[in-house]
């Protein structure tokens, strides 16, 4: 089958003849609308209607499809809260600037670049450029101011989608909207444009709210459904009964009764007349079925924008959310890979336009850090270090958030472990030690015996250990000479062990030395380590 071509006499270039048609079409609709500010789309919306915007999007015209993908974020609570969600997790995300090499010129370069996105304006073009999450591109105007030659963004401007229009032969490449049937070529480092890659096509038919579309309409009539549902039988029944030989005045009283109830609670009417309130049979399922069907709407619209329904909808138990969690920690994981890949079109415009072209740009990432369970990991390093696991203080410090004592800090410790002491409790406790070092013959501790000096502990034990030994044969003396007695008096080990306990009943043993040597080497451990 043949079709015609038609040539533009300004431009020179043949287009189809359905094209041609196509873009009257659009012009002409487009002239409509601008002149009737109140257009909406998702007022309206039918599944007939719903397939025209869908479709006519696919073929180029996607005025009415960004205005249904608008309107959705506006009226759908449920919708709009979940793709809030999904965009700040990502525009919040602190932007981490990376070096291509150590080299002086490229560390300059990273600086600058680290400088522009700690801008107050930077993270807000982070949550304009994920508009395109819902409507499959967003375009972000960056304005440049120049001071003696050196170009620096001074703001971002979201610009509406209406306004730009995807090439006609690939259906990938952005222009501006112009009524023609090409569309104009955007200038050079204005536009930032970023699209993101939700499923594979074309940029058009990527958007979220594609996606949710459907559910977003099937929704729509539910909730009309629901309330005319409630309207008639939300309220209970009034009737009336009168009697045969009522009178036209009876009757007309008996009516304004049964009008006035529902506002005043109560009526007069005469005693032959009955009026009853009949509530409506809940058995059929009528109060529940509309509430299911919106509330399934809305977990089919949360597993589209998060991937999960966990933690937006059910909220049941923990571990099941923790599940869940993962899920949307690999959307956001991609949204981020995604939205630092259009950032580095930013980078580039500006080093290019202030340094020239460069062989490789500076590297902006957006990292997701991931939650560490810090309890279990202090559970495990316990033992390994015991067992010789070498560690550096600052790298643990670092993983749980805390800085380095500074010198003098008031510090926590366990509880039942002596603190550390302060210059005047040390001095008392070195007085102790010297007065207590007087009263026995060799031993002159320095220090007591929980001060954290390298060796002191172990020399303090060592010295006293040393004195307690010094004089252990005139302490023993009278408890083993006794023993030894009664041993040479024995034939057998029998006869020693039965007459063992006679040693303590008699008296023979005399302990009075070795209690009182025991005592004052208690006294003297006691005094330095309580120092």
């Amino acid at each position: 089958m043949n079709e015609s071509i038609i040539i533009n006499p300004d431009t020179g270039k043949g287009f189809k003849k359905k094209d041609l048609t196509r873009h009257i079409t659009r012009a002409t609709l487009t002239g409509v609308r601008q002149a009737s500010p109140g257009h909406s789309v998702a007022s309206f919306l039918t599944p007939e209607r719903l397939a025209s915007v869908l479709r006519n999007a696919i073929d180029g015209d996607m005025e009415d499809y960004l205005i249904l993908a608008e309107e959705m974020e506006e009226r759908d609570l449920h919708y709009s809260s979940q793709l809030r969600t999904r965009k700040l997790a990502v525009s919040g995300i602190e932007p981490v600037v990376e070096a291509v090499s150590e080299d002086a010129k490229d560390v300059e370069l990273a600086d600058e670049i680290r400088a522009l996105v700690s801008e107050p304006t930077f993270s807000d073009m982070l949550f304009d450029l994920l508009d395109g999450l819902g409507k499959g591109f967003s375009v972000v105007e960056v304005v440049w101011k120049t001071d003696k030659g050196h170009w620096q963004p001074c703001d971002y401007r979201w610009a509406d989608p209406r306004f730009f229009t995807f090439d006609n032969e690939t259906g990938r490449e952005l222009r501006h909207q112009n009524h023609t049937v090409e569309g104009g070529q955007l200038e050079p480092y204005k536009y930032l444009i970023h699209m993101p890659r939700i499923k594979s096509g074309l940029p058009v038919r990527n958007g979220l709210a594609r996606l949710t579309a459907v559910m977003y309409m099937l929704k729509g009539y539910t909730l009309k459904d629901w309330w005319a549902f409630a309207e008639v039988f939300g309220m209970p029944i009034r009737v009336g009964k009168y009697g045969t030989n009522a009178t036209d005045e009876e009757i007309e009283t008996l009516v304004n009764a049964i009008a006035n109830i529902a506002s005043d609670a109560g009526a007069a009417i005469p005693e032959s007349m009955k009026l009853e309130l009949i509530e409506t049979n809940k058995g059929t399922g009528g109060d529940t079925l509309f509430q299911n069907m919106a509330e399934w709407a809305d977990r089919q619209i949360s597993k589209g924008v998060l991937g999960q329904t966990m933690t937006a909808d059910d909220g049941s138990s923990q571990s099941q959310a923790n599940v869940h969690n993962d899920v949307r920690g690999d959307i956001q994981k991609d949204d981020a890979r995604q939205l630092a890949n259009t950032l580095q079109t930013l980078v580039q415009w500006y080093i290019d336009l202030n340094h020239g072209p460069q062989e490789k740009y500076p590297r902006i990432t957006l990292p997701i850090i991931e939650p560490e369970d810090l309890k279990t990991l202090s559970e495990a390093l316990g033992p390994m270090i015991d067992r010789g696991l070498k560690i550096e203080k600052s790298q643990l410090l670092d993983r749980f958030g805390f800085a380095d004592a500074d010198e003098g800090a008031e510090l926590m410790h366990p509880q039942g472990q002596v603190q550390p002491v302060s210059e005047p409790a040390l001095n008392h406790s070195l007085a102790l030690s010297r007065s207590l070092s007087e009263s026995s013959a060799g031993y002159t501790p320095s220090l007591g015996l929980n001060r954290e000096q390298p060796g002191s502990d172990e020399k303090i034990l060592e010295e006293l250990e040393s004195e307690m030994l010094e004089e252990w044969e005139p302490v023993m003396k009278p408890i083993l000479d006794p023993v030894q007695t009664l041993a040479d008096e024995c034939e057998d080990l029998e006869e020693f062990l039965a007459r063992l306990p006679e040693l303590l009943e008699d008296g023979a043993m005399d302990t009075s030395k070795l209690i009182t040597k025991l005592a004052e080497g208690t006294f003297k451990a006691r005094g330095l380590g309580d120092g």
